[in-house]
């Protein structure tokens, strides 16, 4: 009679609980909260409380402090779950000595591995993107991949040929890349530790992977280029960085017999502002043109839909400004994947990605008829919604000192210098403008601030719109105006000349012709009718149309 013999299961109680929380931890969104849940778990008394919000703060020192402490659990459990395995006939023992272990252990066996593969090489795979090769398609060796393949089927050897699903180390090692680069160009292009950026940098981490990153990792690496990202939000947002982290963070193969990627991955971005260009120049820059097409086609040329590499990016910038027609031309793009050259009967494939932003109403540009619906539905299948820094700044107030010394220490390097320029600006800003300051610029003009505040001492805020960038009036017809007039007076923000063009278009508004507005004023019609600032007078009257005072003075 032959006696089987036993082994202990797997996991035992604890180290089960352990290896879920890590599988969990492993293949979740890490900037949703649950990532804050699942490091608690993998690390009990030893997890160190911190800020909830992964961002790229100008005043932290070294990693995050779990990071380490992760690691290193990881790597333990691993250790006691491959001993066991080994015990219980695994790496090719005979399967009639062996106690059967479940998938769902195996499942969870194989998540840890991974989870210590990426944190045993993701220094060395941020390396790789911060040295790359400028040259567009370069392909430098990566000299530790065997190093990371000897880790990998040593630490996988007691499963071996019992995992669910084939290992596949050049498949996984590619996937571990993708993860380490979006996590830079997310830190890279989305500045800000507010609630609305991380909710922002989670929905652009969706963008990347899904929400599902075990379906990713099997399916859907090759197939996120089908799908088009439309990112909306007010002007000034970083609508651009938005679709620049996504672009630069597509998965791309990784072949083991060159030791190389496929393709290059420093810049296969190509971008393209449709509102600063004609219908004609816009379809010569995304499509092409034969020579002889049209005067001044002298010679063949590619458009970007045919330069863009299959693992590339074309990011289309104000979609909502594109013509009709190139709407009918690009919705074959997106549909068929295939476009013709100006002035040619041959068709081509486009492999990219398309990624498209607008800060337009598209629902009410529909309605209008001035945007096409089946295009939008053809956009639509991925978008993101980039927050205003009112809005940032609304739900966490310290943000704007944070954003100060990002910006201040772009221009200026990581200095004392830099920090001296953000105390000014920050100084600056409460002074002058308030906490209040509703940035109708966003982050574009906070920027702005800065450079005026390094340049000049000051910023002086253009003439603001009546409606703040939420689109909700600001104080009624003209209200906002007038308060932001008084309390830049007594203030003393104001040079002689702003306060006289300022004072003048009140004065103006309020009397409806100049001679009378030169009579309250004690000054010359025509000096008057010189300062008087028309889109101010506009915006005291409580903007276009508004007939909350009198009417302009019809014979001037």
């Amino acid at each position: 009679m032959t006696t089987l013999r036993t082994t202990p299961p797997l996991f035992t109680p604890s180290d089960r609980r352990l290896a879920q929380a890590v599988s969990k931890l492993a293949f979740c969104n890490p900037f949703l909260p649950e990532r804050i849940a699942f490091e608690r778990e993998v690390l009990g008394e030893d997890f160190v409380e911190s800020d909830g919000v992964w961002s790229l703060r100008v005043d932290a020192v070294g990693p995050a402090p779990n990071v380490a402490a992760l690691g290193r659990r990881a790597e333990a459990l691993v250790a006691r779950a491959g001993e066991r395995l080994a015990r219980s006939g695994g790496g090719g023992s005979p399967a009639r000595t062996a106690t059967p272990v479940i998938a769902e252990d195996l499942q969870l066996f194989e998540d840890a591995v991974l989870y210590v593969l990426y944190h045993r090489f993701e220094g060395r795979f941020l390396d790789l993107v911060l040295h790359a090769p400028e040259r567009a398609g370069a392909r430098p060796r990566v000299g530790f991949y065997g190093e990371y393949l000897s880790d990998a089927e040593r630490l996988l050897a007691p499963a071996a040929g019992r995992l669910p699903t084939p290992f596949e180390p050049a498949h996984v090692f590619a996937c571990l890349f993708q993860v380490r680069r979006a996590f830079h160009q997310l830190f890279a292009h989305i500045a800000g530790g507010s609630m609305p950026t991380a909710r922002l940098r989670a929905g652009v981490w969706q963008s990347m992977f899904t929400h599902d990153m075990r379906r990713y990792r099997r399916t859907l690496f090759d197939k996120m280029g089908d799908l088009t990202t439309l990112v909306t939000g007010p002007t000034g947002t970083g609508k651009e960085l938005v679709a620049r982290a996504i672009g630069l963070s597509r998965f791309i193969p990784f072949d083991p017999r060159t030791q190389a990627f496929a393709d290059g991955f420093a810049e296969p971005f190509h971008a393209l502002n449709l509102s600063a260009l004609s219908p004609a120049l816009i379809e010569s820059e995304l499509f092409g043109h034969m020579r002889g097409s049209f005067t001044g086609a002298r010679a063949d040329r590619k458009g970007w839909l045919e330069v863009c590499r299959p693992l590339g990016t074309v990011f289309l910038d104000e979609i909502g400004d594109l013509d009709a027609s190139l709407q009918v031309k690009l919705l074959r793009v997106l549909q068929a994947r295939t476009f013709q050259r100006i002035g040619d009967t041959e068709t081509r494939r486009f492999h990219g990605k398309v990624i498209a932003a607008t800060n337009r109403d598209l629902a009410r540009e529909m309605r209008a008829g001035r945007f096409r619906e089946d295009f939008y539905y053809r956009l639509c299948s991925d978008i993101l919604v980039t927050p205003s820094l009112r809005e940032q700044l609304r739900e966490s107030p310290g943000e704007l000192r944070n954003l100060v010394r990002f910006l201040a220490r772009r221009m200026l390097g990581a200095d004392a210098e830099a920090d001296g320029l953000a105390a000014e600006v920050e100084d600056w800003i409460g002074k002058r403008l308030g906490t209040d300051y509703a940035w109708p610029g966003n982050v574009r003009e906070l920027e702005q601030c800065v450079r005026n505040v390094l340049i000049r001492r000051e910023y002086l805020p253009p003439a603001a719109d009546p409606h703040d960038s939420s689109g909700a009036p600001a104080g009624g017809a003209g209200g906002g105006t007038r308060e932001r007039l008084w309390r830049g007076a007594a203030e003393g923000t104001l040079s002689a000349d702003e306060l006289l063009r300022r004072y003048c278009s009140l004065v103006y508004a309020q009397a409806g012709s100049y001679e009378e507005a030169s009579r309250r004023l004690g000054l010359d019609r025509r000096t008057v009718k010189a300062r008087v600032d028309a889109r101010l007078v506009e915006e005291l009257r409580g903007g276009p149309g508004g007939a909350t005072q009198a009417a302009p003075d019809a014979r001037e």
